[in-house]
């Protein structure tokens, strides 16, 4: 091999050497971010202010480095216990929608560094402090039946904790809601006693149906003789007696009679049935 050969040998690996390098640090002086994440730059390990929103960002190559955040809206269960008002002891899981503010990311990134360690040293703890806030004020009954409100407090408190932290709570839900034994146990007996005492409420007021009822049904019993002795009493009242004697007999409560006797001379008078084939017995 010749000298020239040798010499462009080396060049050419010289040459492709420095092309290599061009392009290490071309790639590395440009970083982008994607739509829901943000970025911060670091220089030599040092936080710079101002984070990196979505697009195409220039960085020093080689000494920098970007640590990338996810903005978008992400969830998190996190138990709490708390104490009521009634020093009962009351046990519940939230789950908490939340986002990173975008313009707050150097801020965490300096103080809390990554997401997990935003969660498990402010997200958790504050859920804590934000639970016993809202739990305090009610016995455990009120914070049972009157849910809304207690998540309404819990909410309110969480918010104005977590906001100074460029942490956005945009819903929490309340997962799971448990009390001692003891009181369970209390709510049951109670329940039972309610029931017990509506049924017996349900009794008497039957009861009291019933026997107004009763006389309801007697006081109409008593109008309707009332009625009928008045009718009697007045003229046209044997009329009256022919009419139930003729239903009397459409209804089978007596025999059809083979004569017939009106009393008196009045077509009016009230007819005496008899039947003749009793007659004939009594005869024999």
């Amino acid at each position: 091999m010749s000298r020239n050969q040798s010499d462009l040998g080396v060049s050419g690996i010289l040459f492709g050497i420095i092309a290599a390098l061009i392009i290490l640090i071309g790639a590395n002086s440009f970083v982008i971010i994607n739509p829901g994440q943000a970025g911060v730059l670091s220089i030599l390990g040092k936080a710079r202010d101002g984070a990196l929103l979505e697009g195409i960002h220039f960085k020093p190559p080689l000494i920098s480095a970007v640590d990338v955040y996810d903005v978008t809206v992400q969830k998190f269960e996190v138990p709490a216990q708390s104490s009521t008002r009634d020093l009962q002891e009351l046990t519940a899981r939230f789950a908490i929608n939340f986002r990173l503010d975008p313009l707050k990311v150097v801020e965490i990134r300096r103080t809390q560094g990554t997401l997990e360690n935003l969660v498990s040293k402010v997200i958790a703890p504050q859920t804590q402090e934000s639970f016993k806030i809202a739990a305090a004020v009610r016995t455990v009954e009120e914070s049972i039946t009157k849910r809304a409100e207690l998540k309404q407090d819990f909410d309110i408190a969480l918010d104005q904790r977590l906001q100074k932290y460029g942490i956005i709570v945009l819903d929490t839900s309340v997962i799971d809601l448990t009390f001692s034994a003891e009181f369970a146990r209390a709510v049951e007996d109670k329940q039972i006693a309610e029931q017990r005492a509506q049924r017996a409420i349900y009794i008497a007021q039957e009861a009291e149906q019933q026997a107004q009822a009763d006389i309801n049904r007697a006081k109409g019993k008593a109008e309707a003789q009332r009625l009928l002795a008045e009718t009697l009493r007045a003229q046209g009242g044997t009329l009256v007696l022919q009419k139930e004697a003729i239903e009397a007999w459409k209804e089978g409560g007596a025999q059809m009679p083979k004569v017939l006797v009106t009393g008196g001379q009045s077509n009016s008078g009230v007819p005496f049935l008899f039947n003749l084939g009793n007659l004939d017995q009594a005869v024999d």
